[in-house]
């Protein structure tokens, strides 16, 4: 009888959530990370002395309530921070528009762009409500057949709705709600981040639409931090997992796993030892599992060529710092002020960040890149050093593969940029910027194992979204090989710090584990 039930290929935050679960439920259960610290992208270290830093994911929002409550997180370290405003964003005119929770303040500030855009943004924030209450509930389960989920959509406003969630690009949604090209910027980030598009590109709206899904503190559509640092999250799954029973062990990655008569009975580590289960379930993407881990005999020639054209290209490199003091931006005089709280968003407008893409297709790193940064010290001190802070950026767009050259030889002139950037904008930031770091999409992919450094696994945009991922025809996380499952960002709902593709694997798992699969 094999010692476990299930082995789990990966100790990132949603094979943490399987491991939970499946431990909750009574299963014996083994989760191994080849990295010294769980969490995957979703870890905080500590490059230099008393800085806590978010390597990789840097806000929290999106990780579904029901798995926080399921899984006890709190009891385990679980803490958010929902700041306040949400978004501030300077403009090379020396104006600014904070986008706050209080809705009616934002109209305020979008009413000095534009009194039409005022009236009309509590109706764009409905209409994510609704997007929200009909999407919600398909997000911890398989997903429903694409065709399904379209005749969903009947009559003409929920025709609207389909058109503009699948079909129209961010550009031209946010030009049917908004005449202010400042508002439109603002809005538009969440439409690109961490996607190989530019917000011109059909179907980037439902990018948009996938970020606008977090709930944190009784707040809908919102981001926070994790206290502590994204690294907390993860601590407190792996708490959890343990706590039921699991057992997580770190600095033990995974050669191969092990198929015998046509079924997946566990795997072998790198340092040679076998681990058998009577099911693996691997949080890794597609490519890494079935182009590296399962015998290329076990599965079938035609899955294999769906596997390599599932698209992974890079999208964003990560700029962190140590600092001495807060930038100071011209737009927004004072430091810490309220705008320091959440995100600053560097987005002059929605035809500049076009061609920071434009520039990306073919091969280069954004010489004027679109930069979203955090400064979590500011409300959360015990990331940093009494007096210093602690800076993050997630900067688009850094393509997989740069022309010409290696993002290993190339990574002091991103730093560059980055930091010209933020300068036009924050003059004193090369005063204050103490030590920095360049996390490239060689090390995301070299680190962590995300494909072309893709941080959701596969872009998310609507050809790679609910029946269609990982895969058409695979996308209620079983695999090909009998007894292995995918349970990762790459499965449906997608990336982000969601868990809901690791509780969605979880139960497929359980159901087969007691026989209890519908036919």
């Amino acid at each position: 009888m094999p010692e476990f039930d299930v082995v789990i290929v990966g100790g990132g935050h949603n094979g943490l959530v399987t491991a939970g679960y499946l431990a909750k439920a009574g299963a014996r259960v083994i989760v191994l990370e080849k990295r010294p610290l769980v969490g995957g992208a979703c870890v905080t270290e500590s490059p230099w002395p008393g800085f806590r830093i978010n390597t990789f994911a840097y806000v929290c929002g999106l990780l579904r309530p029901q798995i926080v409550e399921d899984l006890q997180l709190p009891k385990f370290g679980y803490e958010t921070i929902l700041y306040d405003p949400q978004y501030a964003v300077p403009f090379p005119d020396g104006r600014r528009l904070l986008m706050w929770l209080d809705e009616g303040k934002t109209q305020e500030e979008i009413a000095a762009f534009s009194k039409a855009d005022a009236k009309a943004y509590p109706k764009y924030i409905q209409f994510w409500n609704d997007v929200l209450d009909l999407i919600e509930p398909t997000m911890l389960a398989p997903p429903v057949p694409i065709a399904d989920l379209f005749g969903m959509f009947t009559g003409p406003e929920a025709e609207r709705l389909l058109r503009d969630l699948f079909l129209v690009s961010a550009k031209d949604f946010l030009d049917e709600w908004f005449e202010s090209d400042h508002l439109k910027a603002a809005l538009v980030t969440q439409a690109i981040i961490g996607t190989f598009n530019g917000p011109y590109s059909p179907g980037t709206a439902y990018v948009l639409g996938h970020h606008n899904i977090g709930i944190l503190e009784g707040h809908r559509e919102v981001w926070g931090y994790a206290k502590g640092g994204m690294g907390r999250i993860a601590d407190a799954l792996a708490a959890s997992a343990q706590h039921f029973g699991a057992v997580v062990r770190t600095g033990a990655g995974v050669r191969r796993v092990l198929v015998e008569g046509g079924r997946a009975v566990g795997v072998e580590t790198e340092a040679g030892e076998t681990i058998r289960a009577r099911a693996v379930v691997s949080s890794l993407d597609p490519k890494q599992t079935f182009l590296r881990l399962v015998p290329r005999d076990a599965v079938p020639g035609e899955f294999l060529d769906g596997v390599r054209k599932v698209r992974t290209r890079g999208a964003a490199l990560k700029f962190n710092a140590a600092l001495d003091g807060l930038p100071e931006y011209t737009a927004m005089p004072g430091a810490p002020g309220p705008h320091h709280n959440g995100t600053i968003d560097i987005i002059p407008s929605m035809e500049y960040v076009e061609r920071a893409y434009d520039e990306a297709k073919y091969g280069a790193f954004s010489s004027h890149p679109f930069i979203e940064t955090q400064y979590q010290s500011v409300l959360d001190p015990s990331v940093a050093p009494p007096g210093k802070h602690t800076m993050t950026c997630f900067v688009q767009y850094a393509p997989t593969e740069l022309r010409g050259t290696t993002w290993d030889e190339y990574r002091p002139k991103a730093a560059e940029i980055v930091l010209d950037t933020i300068e036009a904008f924050a003059p004193n930031v090369r005063q204050v910027v103490k030590h920095w770091e360049v996390v490239t999409p060689t090390d995301m992919e070299r680190v962590l194992g995300l494909t072309g450094g893709n941080i959701f696994q596969g872009d998310i945009t609507p050809d790679q979204i609910f029946s269609f991922r990982p895969l058409p025809g695979w996308a209620n996380y079983r695999m090909p090989v009998p007894g292995l499952y995918l349970g990762g960002s790459a499965t449906h709902p997608g990336g982000g710090v969601l868990g809901a593709p690791g509780y969605n694997a979880a139960h497929v798992v359980l159901e087969d584990l007691r026989g209890t699969a519908k036919a």
